[in-house]
């Protein structure tokens, strides 16, 4: 099938890609001239496993192409994706100006039946807004279907869940549009739900404000175990055994963050409230993720005592490993606070130092070009995102190159028992601490 992808952001590119990869010819529209540019050169401008291959292939192929044009994506396509940015306003809600512009866009060179598919994450009833955006600036009166297809992508293994996904949710009024939709997913082999279109962009909330429930109940519950000498990871495996509840996000940490999790459970949030229907729960994960961040630092402050003229090495900018998304990254905020306290922090990420050089809260960090350079000389290592690359380091390296050999481990990524044996001060998220053997 012909399609168009109007957004080449996270989503928008992965999903253009992985599209054209199993048969259909995709354009993929952005508004960024240098963005554009750079996809034509062959350049990805995002890190993901795997994208920069499933892109060159399929351009090589003549199945998949970029361009500025949002009228050159309509007119060569049968379904047009919405994949642009929602982001978060101070107040919760969601900044909907690009859907409404994008919209409009398509409307004024709408010329012939299409079917237009909010796959952006959207407030519930966006759906509606977009018809009504696209049948009043639609001068030549084309008929059109609106869809919500929500992604559920993760981004460090986005290609992976794209092209091999959980369920498709296909929310639609029209029976011709659904028909499309499942021509569209046919290659995936996965299981279909329709729904009406609010049920549709109410489950992409609703999804990942239970997997922030899940996250925050183990950060809650790791707070108890360290006040009682019990292990987090015994507690968690013990929870997740049961198959009601499942293992999967019970990792206890230094909180959620990223470009979708503080965003959607804010806007899920607003989004209840606006309704008449408080959601006082998710409130709850929301003061619980941020109170974690200040659970680690007053750990990091009753050690060392004064962080200031301190030199702390932080091993991770991500929010998470595979990606060099630093957007709400739990990392950044961390270093942002250690400088705020006057400590001299050199931080280390494999993917993400040159997206966090222009990060304004945290310019007065040192950047190493390797996880054990960040080391050297440190009074402290705090591990902030746990990369493989951390996992195999030379941990007796790590301790001749520190000054004084304390890790405060906010991933859990190291064995207590093994920490203590060679001879580090270890610190981590639910377990009880470790001196030097």
């Amino acid at each position: 099938m012909d399609l168009s992808i109007i957004g080449s952001g996270y989503v928008g590119l992965v999903t253009g890609a992985c599209f054209a990869d199993v048969g259909h010819t995709v354009v993929c529209v952005d508004n960024d001239p240098r963005k554009i540019e750079a996809l034509q050169a062959g350049k990805v401008p995002i890190y993901e496993p795997g994208l920069e291959e499933v892109i060159h292939r399929n351009v090589s192929a003549h199945r998949l192409r970029f361009t500025g044009s949002i009228r050159e994506g309509v007119d060569n396509s049968q379904i047009v994706f919405i994949a642009v940015p929602t982001p978060q306003q101070p107040n919760g809600d969601v900044d909907l100006s690009f859907i409404e512009k994008v919209a409009r866009e398509i409307a004024g060179v709408l010329t012939s039946y299409r079917v237009i598919v909010d796959k952006s994450t959207v407030p519930v009833k966006t759906g509606e807004k977009v018809a009504e955006s696209i049948k009043r600036y639609n001068r030549h009166g084309a008929k059109f279907d609106v869809v919500s297809n929500p992604e559920f992508l993760r981004e460090g293994c986005a290609v992976g869940d794209l092209m091999h996904p959980d369920r498709i949710v296909i929310g639609a009024q029209s029976e011709h549009a659904i028909d499309l939709m499942k021509k569209v997913y046919e290659p995936f082999m996965a299981p279909i739900l329709v729904t009406d279109i609010n049920s549709a962009e109410l489950i992409k909330h609703a999804a990942n404000s239970f997997l922030a429930l899940k996250i925050s109940y183990i950060n809650a519950l790791s707070a108890i175990c360290e006040a009682s000498g019990a292990n987090i990871e015994k507690v968690a495996d013990g929870i997740g055994m049961d198959r009601r509840i499942g293992r999967d996000f019970l990792n206890a940490g230094i909180g959620y963050g990223g470009s979708c999790f503080p965003k959607d459970i804010a806007a899920f949030v607003t989004i209840c409230e606006q309704l008449g229907v408080p959601f006082n729960l998710l409130k709850e994960v929301q003061r619980i993720n941020t109170a974690q961040k200040e659970r680690f630092l007053k750990a990091i402050r009753e050690t060392l005592w004064v962080l200031r003229e301190k030199k702390i090495a932080v091993w991770g900018l991500t929010f998470k490993p595979d990606t060099d998304d630093i957007r709400s990254s739990v990392a950044i905020d961390l270093v942002a606070a250690l400088l705020r306290e006057g400590a001299h922090v050199i931080a280390y990420d494999p993917k993400g130092i040159e997206k966090a050089r222009d990060v304004k809260t945290i310019a007065d960090a040192k950047f190493a070009s390797s996880a054990l350079e960040a080391t050297d000389g440190a009074e402290a290592l705090i591990v902030a995102t746990e990369w493989s690359e951390f996992a195999n380091v030379d941990l007796a390296v790590v301790k001749s190159k520190m000054t004084t050999p304390i890790v405060f481990d906010g991933r859990n990524l190291f064995d207590p028992e093994t920490m203590g044996q060679l001879g580090f001060r270890y610190h981590s998220i639910g377990r009880a601490s470790v001196k030097p053997h």
